[in-house]
């Protein structure tokens, strides 16, 4: 092993310890309570959409928000499809505050799904819509639905239709093989966009959501490249003499932050990716690692151990000191900042214990726990911040969670392959 890898190899056992091999199961199992969650009632749609069931991928969706509680079908007396079929009786004895009902009509090779949303106090329609798509899209109009219902009835974006990213190591020794694969929010529709026998680290989405940078060692030691989604093709661009890692693209697209040693010691930079010019933001002894970016592009957040351990700390995105964030866990790292700049979430370690931790700074910097493990690591946040995903060490197995950011649900991500590292949560897709 160089020594290049080598000390890269230190840097992602200190900062985020590796997951054991698992295989997964094709499905998503409800782990946290929902009891504040509101109620709502998904009835099966009429028509058929083939392999997707419609009413069930938006009911798997609204549940996993935390933010609702679906009606179990086996406790649905009536099955309307039609508004002239619903009786709001029936679902105030059920306790229901809102009913989602629906139909498909296939149209040669497309589809068309009729959706409406009522809401029982009310005693009235509050949304309805029609959507036309692919009969392969079936899962999208489902998860483009389930948003439509979390932005109706709360009053902010859903973030269901969108994608997650994440790598996966399976086999040993020589054997040793390493994926990044993009899937669906929920872990259904999982492809292998990079596949190398060399380590890959790091995913890290462009704001557009059509490119994502990673680190691969296909050079011999760590270099940073950006890979076009639709292309296919993929851009080398950073490769110097030490460590290169842990990129991360700017609000704007137009810069990358990023952890070099190309003067000895791992710095937070920051590129211009027009003019691949390189701005040096920190400048301290110790390791300065994981940089994230604020909304606004002003500011990066990043992990640092200068004070003995590793913890969270902010710097202006054009360079200047540093003021650290976390003191509460002796350990803090791989932060995941909210649009708004609220909400940080970290892996907060105590002891030998690794887990899913946010602070609320406008709650005084209030902390709450969101995951039990003993090994859990690399939360992200969805672009509306209502859920994280991380990924988490379970009985010798590694699996993916999201989790609500209020802790009231938690569920586990269906994953085909082996060693699952470093999720990141990608961007809006644009609507249709």
């Amino acid at each position: 092993m160089t020594r290049t890898l080598r000390r890269l190899a230190a840097l992602v056992l200190l900062f985020a310890p590796l997951l054991a091999s698992a295989q997964e199961p094709p499905q998503i199992d409800v782990i946290g309570g929902q009891a504040a969650a509101l109620p709502i009632a998904v009835v099966p749609f009429a028509g058929s959409a083939g392999e997707t069931d419609i009413a069930k991928v938006v009911a798997a969706d609204l549940d996993r928000s935390g933010q609702f509680r679906t009606l179990p079908e086996g406790d649905m007396v009536e099955r309307p499809t039609t508004s002239a079929q619903v009786s709001y009786p029936t679902w105030r004895t059920l306790r229901q505050d809102f009913l989602l009902i629906g139909r498909v009509i296939p149209d040669g090779a497309q589809l068309r799904v009729e959706y409406e949303l009522f809401d029982i106090a009310k005693q009235t329609r509050i949304l309805g819509e029609a959507k036309i798509a692919p009969g392969a899209a079936a899962r999208d109009v489902a998860h483009q639905i389930a948003d439509a219902v979390y932005e109706k009835v709360l009053g902010v974006r859903g973030a269901f239709w969108t994608r997650i990213a994440y790598v996966t190591a399976s086999g040993t020794g020589n054997n040793r093989h390493y994926e990044l694969m993009v899937a669906d929010s929920d872990g259904f529709n999982a492809q292998s966009v990079v596949s190398s026998p060399q380590p890959l680290l790091s995913p890290s989405w462009s704001p557009d959501g059509k490119r994502i940078a990673y680190v691969s060692f296909d050079r011999g030691s760590s270099s940073i490249y950006i890979q076009n989604l639709a292309s296919s093709g993929r851009e080398l661009i950073a490769s110097f003499r030490g460590i290169n890692g842990a990129p991360a693209f700017s609000p704007d697209g137009s810069r990358m932050a990023m952890t070099l040693s190309r003067s000895g010691n791992p710095e937070v930079y920051v590129m211009d990716l027009g003019s691949k010019q390189l701005h040096q933001i920190t400048n301290q002894m110790g390791i300065d690692t994981e940089p994230v970016w604020s909304a606004d592009g002003g500011t990066i957040y990043f992990t640092s151990d200068r004070g003995g351990r590793p913890q969270i700390y902010q710097a202006p995105a054009s360079g200047g000191g540093a003021t650290r964030l976390t003191f509460q866990g002796s350990y803090n790292a791989r932060a995941t900042v909210s649009a708004d700049g609220k909400k940080i979430a970290t892996a907060q370690g105590n002891g030998n214990a690794y887990r899913i931790a946010l602070m609320d700074r406008a709650l005084g910097n209030r902390w709450t726990t969101l995951s039990p493990g003993n090994l859990d690591e690399s939360p992200s946040f969805a672009p509306n911040a209502s859920m994280l995903l991380y990924a988490a060490k379970e009985g010798g197995r590694s699996v993916l969670y999201t989790v609500s950011a209020d802790g009231r649900a938690r569920l586990r991500l269906p994953v085909a392959g082996a060693n699952v590292q470093e999720p990141a949560w990608g961007p809006y897709r644009q609507k249709r």
